[in-house]
């Protein structure tokens, strides 16, 4: 037999080790998200695909004073030619561009839906149009005049700028946002003339801190308004930093209406709030009864905001009103500032004010001597050539004799003139109609002015003096085309302190009206206006009834004991109105659904009260200490197994009267009973069988109140028989006592 042969291992031609792959390509994508899509450059404020855009709509000489074309040929253009992306990624970054509630000043003019401040979307590129602004005009000045970098687009057909010219501070007025892995970029906008007036200080005084930058520079300024409540320290110390943030609230006022009310008007949110969101939450927070202060909102906006706030009574102070919205609502937001930036498109990391500006203004210097270099090659090129027109209008019978007799006259003008190659080639390419006397005036006129140009431009290069004053010109014509007396350029979001409003009670700002709460015996609740008569007919849900029926107020609280042994606070405005059936008190508590209510009663401080469980423990326990402000309530009374909370009294005399479900009556000092705050307690009667009924107190010399089923009451005097001490088992009550195990009369029986 043939043995097998068993074929050599197969290795692989390359081996690699995975940990380093997965490094390597994980920082190659980090990088370039960090590169080319979330960090904006510090020289023009753009990322790439808003620069794309911009240059895009450029070479479709979408200029200010040109006619708009359809957004859907500028988004084709924009991934066709220089951004390989998605057609709604790049169409979401134009109509951004557009809004003037999202940008401080817009770079491109939109016609057509744009979307709001609703949140509501832009309509499909089909069916806008776009071009640029006068503001996008002054990022792409002299783009044509070598003043920037090219760089071969994605497919290597066509040539993109590295960055713009940017003589507008793009970053600062506008802002950015944006999100990298491990870093991200939040800049608010600004005004766009006090970074003009900043940076003209700057460029006097180039040792300037940042300190003395943000006398000029203030702080933010919103597309959308709104007033700033940071204080001055911590305005200064983010832009010294370079992060930090800004706490903006919305612009309010106050409107007097007849007899004596008001409203307020919201007509300012802060950036970046969608209002129909803002509105919706407002909703949602009064209808959970989150806001004791407010009655109502509405949103009657046009073009303006105009959110109007109806309080709940004119009782209600309005800056009370407008603190407490402020602490939970998105009136009040705040926007953060991490100056994160790609310095000279290559290096991110984190700039203060003055770095920023001073890497703006070393851009516009750049570009300054890059396009006075350009300027001067040709002026150089054309003064060779007018030199070149002036050698033939000196010599024109000679060069016109060569230029008809010779085969190759170009050689011979060189040669016959001393001429260069283009001057040569000028001449020969010269129109008849320019041989006339009127020409060679022109000619010695253009040399003359281009002669001092030049000599200008070259004084220029050479001098960084100059340099800084041209610079300082442009800057100076910005701001004057977007100063604080145009209607884009004044600011929009002022300054103020926010009000020290002291804590006040919400009671004290609910106006207090008298209310009947009322709790079916299936766990219905809710307040009905007024306090009742016992004989007003009341409605229930088919199978349900009466069980507590209590008079209160709306600044009340109500307390509710549960057969687990928990005390429920309830605040009484916050109780559904009475128009229909209440709801189930369980939605407002963690009530299990095993458990039942015992009492409900309106709280008052300073009182006692005595818990008893089925199995006769009990105890006092301070009512100031069962007050909980939670949905869980406070556990009181422990009761485990198969023992429950059975009853709950107020402390009232110097005895406790305890009646079994055998019907045996106990009456002993009510000294006998320990205060605590939470415990099993101590027996209060001894049981054969069944177990503890109810329990109260009472003052020995006045008699033991007790009532019968129709509530009527009546007092037993004489009661030394039935006197013993704590967890006796008692005896029969008196003649004529009421039928059944209660006392009646408890919390809120209806």
């Amino acid at each position: 037999m043939t043995k097998a042969v068993t074929p050599p291992p197969i290795e692989p031609e390359h081996e690699v080790n995975l940990r380093e792959a997965l490094e390597e390509r994980y920082l190659a994508y980090a990088l370039s998200t960090i590169m080319h899509r979330a960090l904006p450059d510090v020289r023009d404020g753009l990322k790439p695909v808003h620069r794309r855009v911009l240059f895009a709509m450029q070479q479709l000489k979408l200029d200010p004073g040109s006619g708009f074309k359809k957004s859907a040929r500028v988004v084709g253009d924009v991934i066709g030619r220089y951004h390989p992306h998605g057609d709604q990624s790049v169409y979401d970054a134009l109509v951004r561009l557009a809004q003037d509630f999202s940008v401080r000043y817009p770079l491109v003019d939109g016609q057509g839906n744009f979307g709001n401040v609703d949140g509501d979307n832009a309509a499909a590129m089909r069916y806008t149009e776009a071009r640029l602004t006068a503001v996008a005009g002054l990022l792409l000045a002299g783009l044509d005049e070598d003043t920037v970098d090219f760089r071969e687009t994605y497919d290597g057909e066509d040539k993109e700028p590295i960055v713009l010219p940017g003589a507008f501070p793009q970053l600062l007025a506008n802002g950015a946002s944006g999100i990298a892995v491990g870093m991200a970029t939040s800049i608010p906008p600004h005004n766009a003339a006090e970074l003009c007036d900043a940076a003209l200080h700057l460029i006097k005084y180039p040792n300037a801190r940042t300190a003395k930058l943000t006398e000029f520079v203030k702080g933010p300024d919103f597309p959308t308004g709104g007033i700033i409540v940071e204080t001055r320290a911590a305005i200064q110390e983010a832009y010294e930093t370079g992060r930090g943030g800004f706490r903006v609230r919305a612009r309010w006022e106050k409107e007097e209406l007849p007899r004596g009310g008001y409203q307020i008007v919201v007509t300012e949110i802060p950036y970046q709030v969608q209002k129909s969101k803002l509105v919706e939450k407002l909703a949602e927070l009064l209808q959970a009864r989150k806001l004791p202060l407010l009655e109502d909102v509405r949103d009657e906006s046009a073009e303006e905001i105009r959110l109007v706030l109806v309080p709940k009574s004119r009782m209600v102070d309005e800056t009370h009103l407008m603190e407490s919205l402020f602490r939970t609502t998105e009136l009040e937001n705040r926007f953060p500032l991490n100056l994160n930036v790609l310095s000279a498109g290559q290096v991110p990391g984190v700039m203060n004010l003055r770095e920023a500006l001073r890497a703006w203004l070393e851009h516009r210097k750049e570009v300054l001597v890059r396009r006075s270099n350009f300027r001067l090659d040709k002026i150089a090129r054309r003064l060779e050539v007018l030199e070149g027109y002036l050698v033939a209008y000196l010599n024109l019978d000679e060069v016109i004799r060569i230029i008809r007799e010779e085969d190759e006259p170009k050689p011979k003008l060189m040669k016959r003139f001393k001429l260069s190659d283009n001057q040569a080639e000028a001449i020969l390419n010269m129109r008849l109609r320019s041989l006339r006397k009127l020409e060679e005036m022109e000619i010695r006129g253009e040399h003359k002015k281009l002669s001092d140009e030049q000599k200008a431009l070259k004084a220029l290069v050479r001098s960084d003096a100059k340099q800084w004053e041209r610079v300082a010109e442009e800057i100076r014509e910005v701001r004057t085309t977007f100063g604080p007396k145009t209607d884009l350029g004044k600011r929009r979001t002022t300054f103020a302190d926010a009000p020290q409003v002291d804590f006040v009670p919400v009671e004290a700002m609910i106006e207090k009206e008298p209310i009947t709460v009322v709790c079916s015996k299936k766990g219905w609740i809710r307040s009905m206006k007024g306090h009742l008569g016992p004989d007003t007919e009341i409605k229930y849900k088919e199978g349900d009834g009466p069980r507590f029926t209590l008079h209160a107020e709306t600044t009340d609280k109500i307390l509710l004991f549960a057969t687990d042994g928990r005390f429920y606070t309830l605040e009484a405005t916050k109780l559904p109105g009475g128009r229909g059936h209440g709801e189930p008190v369980r939605l407002m508590i963690d009530l299990d659904e095993s458990r039942e209510v015992v009492a409900l009663f309106v709280h008052q401080p300073g009182r006692k009260l005595i818990v008893a469980s089925h199995q006769g423990n009990g105890f006092v326990v301070p009512e100031d200490e069962v007050v909980a402000m939670r949905r869980a309530g406070k556990q009181v009374l422990n009761v485990g197994g198969s023992d429950e909370a059975v009853a709950c009294a107020v402390v009232q005399g110097d005895h406790v009267a305890v009646i079994g479900e055998n019907r045996k009556l106990l009456l002993f000092p009510l000294g006998e009973l320990p205060e605590m705050t939470r415990g099993k307690g101590v027996r209060l009667q001894r049981y054969a069988d069944g177990g503890l009924g109810d329990v109260k107190t009472f003052t020995l010399k006045q008699g033991l109140v007790a009532h019968d089923r129709s509530d009527r009451a009546r007092t037993f005097e004489g009661l030394k028989d039935w006197l013993g001490s704590r967890a006796q088992a008692g005896r029969l009550p008196p003649k004529g006592f009421p039928v059944g195990h209660r006392f009646g009369g408890g919390f809120g029986a209806a």
